[in-house]
């Protein structure tokens, strides 16, 4: 039985379940050990299990039209709610008007808010004041400790002799975190001690014992955040494999994630998350996602490791198109392809064996 590190939540995601602006709450629906998911907030699906809206897996996680429903049915329950945690996560990671009138809802009724967006609450002199007068806790993930907190890169990366893995995909919001999950649980499973680096709001929000926020570090402190969370990891752990979360994509124009996280972390392998059906950048139309042998020629070439394999993302995909897929994608690179999400991670878990070290 997994242990909850904080407690009950509620997951705000209103107007955005069920798409790539709602990704926070897809990762806390599918896994979390930080919370334990009551809910989750969007009138679009209200009356509806959130894991079968999102992947067509019964999680017993009902949706509710708005957070009154939501709270009144924790309670009738038995559940005290003690969170309320904003899923959403939108272009610029900003927060939407109409949230902010729920989340002062949501602190009168008693509830700690956790954000993980670019506009903080702790800002907010309204929401600051309602939290002060009625107890509650305001936490801003993506707010970055003061600068003499932060790591420069050292070189201690090059201490770590286990197989660290990068999880880079070829567009942002494309599942790289969730595979990143699915590889370490699967080698849990298998007997091996792997570790997670989270690098955005939401692995932290799963409980990631290792993160740091990267799109909200000052560019001179990110590669020295990479390589502190690898290298604690490694020395408290002593892990078989880390596997490192990866962010937006190498040539994605807004998130051009990826070189930090090749250069600092110096993984040992990439596996490369791949949505087949996506031809331009998520929210960019006109941008046209470059072809799958160009972005693992671009990773291979900067950092002077191998793609291990690809997993993809099967959106927009029946369920009987996965599998050709992936034969394609094999066909086209030579690597082997796999759905982990809707198929699991034993097979892949076979491939990334053998570069464990011993």
């Amino acid at each position: 039985m997994q242990q909850i590190v904080d407690g009950n939540a509620i997951v705000y995601c209103q107007g955005a379940f069920n798409t790539p602006n709602g990704k926070t709450a897809h990762g806390l629906v599918r896994f979390t050990e930080r919370y334990q998911v009551l809910s989750v907030i969007d009138a679009n699906y209200a009356g509806k299990d959130a894991g079968m809206v999102l992947d067509g897996k019964m999680r017993n996680i009902p949706v509710y039209k708005d957070l009154k429903e939501a709270f009144a049915q924790a309670k009738q329950n038995g559940n005290n709610p003690q969170y309320l945690v904003i899923g959403l996560a939108p272009d610029g990671g900003r927060l939407p008007d109409s949230a902010r009138t729920d989340i002062r809802e949501a602190v009168a009724m008693g509830l700690n808010v956790d954000s993980g967006l670019h506009d903080f609450l702790s800002n907010d002199p309204e929401i600051v004041a309602l939290a002060e007068k009625h107890g509650v806790r305001l936490r801003d993930i993506r707010k970055t400790p003061t600068r003499d907190q932060l790591h420069f890169f050292s070189g201690n990366i090059e201490k770590v002799d286990c197989l660290k893995l990068a999880v880079l995909g070829t567009d942002s919001a494309v599942g790289k975190r969730t595979t990143a999950w699915l590889i370490v649980h699967a080698l849990r499973r298998d007997g091996y001690k792997a570790a997670m680096i989270g690098t955005g709001q939401t692995g932290w929000m799963q409980g990631a014992k290792y993160s740091m926020i990267m799109d909200s570090l000052i560019n001179d402190f990110v590669s020295g955040e990479i390589e502190h969370a690898v290298y604690e990891a490694w020395k408290n752990e002593q892990p078989d494999a880390i596997v490192i979360e990866g962010q937006g994509s190498l040539m994605n124009p807004a998130y051009p994630g990826g070189f930090e996280i090749l250069a600092a972390g110096r993984p040992d392998f990439v596996i490369l998350q791949h949505a087949p059906r996506r031809l331009e950048y998520d929210g960019f139309p006109g941008y046209v996602i470059q072809p799958l042998n160009e972005q693992i020629n671009a990773i291979e070439v900067i950092s002077g490791k191998k793609v291990l394999a690809i997993t993809v993302n099967h959106e927009e995909m029946r369920p009987d198109e996965i599998e050709a897929a992936c034969k394609k994608i094999t066909a086209e690179t030579g690597l082997p392809a796999f759905d982990v999400l809707a198929h699991g991670a034993a097979e892949l878990i076979e491939h990334i064996k053998p570069h464990i070290k011993k």
